[in-house]
This record gives C-alpha cells, sequence and structure tokens, in this order.
C-alpha cells in the first residue's frame, strides 16, 4: 500500500504557454488539484510568436508522419467546435509552376489524402481554381504558373487562445501564480519539493511536477535534484515580419524558391504576415529576434510570388517576432525533423516529474490528455469535473481578464 504524502497540490506545472495551459485545464478537468506557475505573462514565449494557424500540417504527409496530421486534424475540428471565435476556417491556395518542386499530381494526392484524414469533414474542401479567377488573386505571378489549388485550415490568435485556455483552466479550479519564477526542485519519495519567488522566496509540494517550459524545459530540469534525464535537444528559431500591404483572398502556402519551404502569407488585422523560417538557436531563449538574413529571406520568397510587392524592403516592416521550437538533435534541415512531442519522466512508475519538449500549437488538447495519462498512476482518483473534448473556449476580455495569485 502506498504511503501517504502530503501534498500541497496534486500538480505542478511550470509555464502558462498553451502546452502548461492545457496541461492544467486537462488536470483540473479530471479533477485534481493544479499550481500553474509563470514567470512573465501567459503566452510570453512561443505561444505568441507562431504563424497562427491551427492546422493538420499537409506538408507532414511528404515525411510520413500520418498519425501526427490525423491527431491534428482531429484536433482542429475539435477546436473549430469548441472555440468558434478564436479558430476560423481559411482558403489556402497553392500555386504551382513549372519549377515548383511538387507537380500538380503529387499536390493532388496529398490533399485527397488530407481530406481522407479529415474523414471528409467540415474543411476537407479542395479544388483548382480556374485559370479565368487567376487575376484575382492579389497579385500573384502568372509567369509560368501551371495549377492553383485551395485547401483548408484554420487560423487563431495564439495568444487569445491560450489566456481562453487559462481562463477554462481556472474556472475547474486551477490556481495561476504570475510571475512565479521557477527557480529549483528536489525530488522526494513519492513526489517533489519546487521552489519559486513571487517575487519573495516560496515553495510548495506537488505530487507530479510538469515541466512545460518551452524553450527553457531542458534548463529547468536541470535544476532538479537528483539529476534527471535531459535529452539531445535542438532549438529551431522561427521568425515572422508583419508588412503595411493587404491579401484579401485568403491565405497562400508558398514554396521557397531558394530552398522548397514552405511559407505562409496570411492576413493579419489589415496587414501581411509572412513566415516563417527555420534557423538553429543557440543563444539566450529570452533574446531571440529576427535576423536580418531571416528578414531578406521572407521578403525574397514574397516578391518572388507577388510582383506588385516587389518595392518593399526591411524598413517597411512594420513588425517581427521569433519563436522557438523545440526539436530532437539530428542531421540535416529541421524543416524534415519530425514534429512529435516527446514526454520524458524521472523514472517509469509514477513519475514524479514528466517534461515536455517540442509540440504545435493545434494538438495541445491531445499533448495534454497524453501527460495526465502518463502520470495517473501518481495520483490519487478524484471524480472527474469535465472532459477538456466537451469545454467551450471564450476569448477573455477586459472584464474577466485572466489574473495570477
Amino acid at each position: 500500500m502506498r504511503a501517504p504524502f502530503d501534498a500541497d497540490v496534486d500538480v505542478a506545472v511550470v509555464g502558462a504557454g498553451i502546452h502548461g495551459a492545457g496541461i492544467a485545464q486537462a488536470v483540473a478537468a479530471a479533477g485534481h488539484s493544479v499550481l500553474l506557475l509563470e514567470r512573465s505573462a501567459i503566452a510570453a514565449g512561443t505561444s505568441s510568436r507562431s504563424s497562427k494557424l491551427i492546422h493538420g500540417g499537409l506538408r507532414y504527409l511528404e515525411s510520413g508522419q500520418i498519425h501526427l496530421v490525423r491527431e491534428s486534424l482531429h484536433e482542429r475540428a475539435l477546436l473549430l467546435r469548441l472555440a468558434p471565435r478564436l479558430v476560423q476556417l481559411r482558403r489556402f491556395h497553392v500555386p504551382i509552376y513549372r519549377q515548383t518542386r511538387r507537380r500538380p499530381w503529387q499536390l493532388r494526392t496529398g490533399l485527397s489524402a488530407y481530406a481522407l484524414l479529415a474523414m471528409f469533414g467540415r474543411g476537407a474542401a479542395f479544388g483548382t481554381v480556374p485559370r479565368r479567377q487567376w487575376k484575382q488573386l492579389d497579385g500573384l505571378a502568372h509567369d509560368g504558373l501551371q495549377a492553383v489549388f485551395y485547401y483548408h485550415d484554420a487560423q487563431t490568435d495564439d495568444r487569445a487562445l491560450t489566456r481562453a485556455v487559462v481562463q477554462s483552466a481556472q474556472s475547474l479550479g486551477a490556481q495561476l501564480i504570475c510571475p512565479a519564477a521557477f527557480v529549483s526542485a528536489t525530488l522526494l519519495d513519492a513526489g517533489v519539493r519546487i521552489h519559486y519567488a513571487n517575487p519573495q522566496p516560496a515553495q510548495c509540494r506537488a505530487r507530479v511536477l510538469i515541466n512545460a517550459a518551452g524553450a527553457w524545459a531542458a534548463h529547468l530540469a536541470r535544476a532538479i535534484t537528483p539529476t534527471i534525464a535531459v535529452p539531445a535537444l535542438e532549438r529551431v528559431q522561427g521568425s515572422h515580419i508583419v508588412l503595411p500591404v493587404r491579401i484579401e483572398r485568403g491565405c497562400y502556402y508558398l514554396e521557397s524558391p531558394r530552398d522548397g519551404r514552405a511559407v505562409f502569407a496570411l492576413p493579419w488585422h489589415e496587414q501581411l504576415l509572412l513566415g516563417t523560417t527555420e534557423t538553429r538557436f543557440r543563444g539566450d531563449p529570452d533574446r531571440v529576434e529576427p535576423t536580418a538574413a531571416e528578414i531578406h529571406y521572407l521578403l525574397g520568397v514574397l516578391k518572388h510570388y507577388f510582383p506588385r510587392w516587389r518595392e518593399l524592403a526591411a524598413s517597411d516592416v512594420c513588425s517581427s517576432f521569433a519563436g522557438l521550437r523545440v526539436l530532437g538533435a539530428g542531421r540535416g534541415h529541421a524543416f524534415h525533423r519530425s514534429r512529435e512531442t516527446r514526454l520524458v519522466a524521472d523514472r517509469e512508475q509514477r513519475p514524479r516529474v514528466l517534461s515536455v519538449y517540442g509540440g504545435k500549437l493545434t494538438t495541445w488538447r491531445f499533448t495534454a490528455q497524453c501527460v495526465l495519462a502518463r502520470v495517473a498512476a501518481s495520483l490519487p482518483r478524484r471524480p472527474a469535473l469535465a472532459r477538456t473534448d466537451e469545454l467551450p473556449l471564450y476569448p477573455v476580455t477586459g472584464d474577466d481578464a485572466v489574473a495570477g495569485g
């Protein structure tokens, strides 16, 4: 029989990005007490610096990540239903030119598989834009253009979505402390003692510590005593720029003429959002920002496909931002690396610490359920309060802004 453990909370989660928020919601929905610690602000890191897409990952089909695409499309459908004011379906255009690496038949095959994995549900429709309508596509270059396909994915405000998930977690009893900087943790026989600053030194005891610190997750894991395993990881910078021009006909999935990477051109608050890049990052995660080379790269892609904007220069950029992906270390370009989330526990049976490495904005809820399942043996049985696949999400307004203790 397991000895009783006098914990302050069942689960402590460090990091109020989208994954930390989702995990807090899942834990609270399962009836457990949960403390969410955030050192600066909700969605202060990569969860406010993404491409703002809730998507299935069409390009992941090429690398055979069928499971990830199916999972992402399922979560996309759920979010369209649960958060209609936060997640909206958008039409995407994919132009195919003579020099494009992917041939029309390949894209048609991929889109057919995409629709099949979406179970031909909402947003599964795809096809080609008739040639007579090409002139309506925001000045898209016609020289060498062979076909323009369209399909659907969804767009969101990533910061607003994260705040909505935190609000949902709080409505289920989760406690948010912000600011609360994680300092260290000590493993106990049946749990963990966590030290943090708020801003004065404080501590709590939890049955399980969830490390959802994103780009800072490895650093947090190394501040735990005794030492726990940290896998070989690589941080990859993804940069975006916002330009003072508008696209009217939807979104564009563009193939970089330089290296074949996917670059999205998206409408964003009456302007154009362009991204992303994939650049290895070895600096301080608190100081990540787009490089001059990345801005030049993104502008080059835009000008290649839209001659009307060839006069745009770096000085025209209204704003820019960069986030960090956490990927497993490996050879070759990060573009071809797996996007599967890695869950690493301090021990196989009844884990006291679970670290979340990587993850996608789209699959935050699924990841949270996987985390909950992985640590279930470490938690007491409690009556569930709700199911996260049935909980609606609402934008946080000024009158009910998320606040931390």
